[in-house]
């Protein structure tokens, strides 16, 4: 039975029982303004196995569907989450939000700048709110680095690192059975938050403040191909071009499989620098970002733990609820598609 308390937060369905509803699906049950509602899957059992393992204390109030589109078509279901394959993300979330549904798309949106402004113009037709997932840009962290550097601490911006990793497992070799132009590989699965990262950080001293976000006008990349196709180690530089004083602006990334898990961005100014040590953080960790300046000063900051998921699922509930424009835009998702394609590109010459 619903009570007006529940009638207050937005009501989920889950698409798929892809490995990343570890995180989302509790997360959507923590959040304050969600309820989870249904969780949907291809495979028979899946959903009810998902929910048994993730959230077995709601076995008997989500509704669990071994039919996707039954789940899409459910008047109970308001919002969905689309954690399916990369390949799929465009297929389904149109789908979705063609049916009325608002969408909450797992990075990235889609494989192709064309398939990104379909999904836009739908949302705009349907009256929906659509987001990418990119769930590292909601912890309080990320927020006091921007405040760092806004505050000129650093200086100008001219060199962004990030390193995105985590040795392969037997369980995700699905994630490199295919080629990089079905959506397999590194570039796809974890290049996004790379890419992301270098391309937030370029922006935050040199004129995002203003609305112009500054993009990559080039890209040098190499990559190492397994039989498949798929990118297993992806490593490039994206050329930002000058700044207002005529300095080089370059973003250095690497993305890899084959090697220990890291997710780390390092912001280098004129002045000095500033350093996320761990993008991807559980919801019990202990998160540290360390600054330094030319004079020699040097500081670490810690905060208190907090689930960069759940503070997603808050977010993008409260856009629908209350009529908000998503923080990750339309134009953010189609820049940052853009530039992944250039790298692709590059890794090809």
């Amino acid at each position: 039975m619903s009570t007006d308390k529940d009638s207050a937060k937005l009501k989920w369905g889950i698409l798929g029982a892809a490995r990343v509803n570890e995180r989302l699906l509790p997360a959507i049950i923590e959040a304050s303004n969600s309820q989870l509602v249904a969780i949907g899957s291809r495979r028979a059992g899946a959903a009810k196995e998902t929910l048994q393992k993730y959230a077995p204390c709601y076995a008997d109030t989500v509704q669990c569907y071994d039919d996707m589109d039954a789940l899409i078509n459910d008047p109970n279901v308001q919002a969905i989450y689309c954690p399916m394959a990369n390949h799929e993300h465009a297929e389904w979330a149109l789908k979705a939000i063609n049916s009325g549904k608002h969408v909450l798309i797992e990075k990235p949106m889609a494989l192709t700048v064309k398939d990104i402004e379909a999904i836009e113009a739908a949302a705009a037709k349907n009256k929906v709110k659509v987001m990418e997932g990119f769930m590292y840009r909601f912890h309080p962290q990320h927020a006091r680095i921007k405040e760092i550097v806004e505050s000129g601490l650093i200086g100008n911006v001219l060199s962004v690192r990030a390193s995105y990793s985590f040795l392969m497992r037997p369980a995700r070799m699905y994630r490199i059975a295919s080629s990089f132009k079905q959506g397999g590989g590194a570039m796809w699965d974890i290049g996004p938050y790379a890419i992301h990262s270098l391309r937030w950080a370029m922006s935050l001293s040199n004129g995002a403040k203003n609305g112009n976000p500054v993009e990559p006008i080039s890209v040098v990349a190499h990559a190492k191909l397994n039989d498949a196709g798929a990118d297993i180690v992806t490593s490039g530089v994206l050329d930002f071009g000058p700044d207002h004083e005529g300095r080089a602006r370059f973003g250095h990334f690497d993305v890899s499989f084959e090697r220990s898990r890291k997710s780390e961005y390092e912001i280098i100014g004129t002045k000095g620098w500033v350093k996320c040590h761990a993008a991807w953080v559980f919801q019990n960790d202990v998160p540290v970002i360390s600054w330094a300046l030319e004079d020699g000063k040097y500081a670490e900051e810690r905060f208190a733990p907090s689930n960069h998921f759940t503070l997603e699922i808050e977010h993008f509930s409260e856009c629908v609820l209350n009529d908000k424009a998503p923080y990750l835009t339309f134009e953010d998702a189609k820049a940052n598609c853009r530039a992944i394609e250039m790298v692709l590109q590059a890794t090809a010459k």
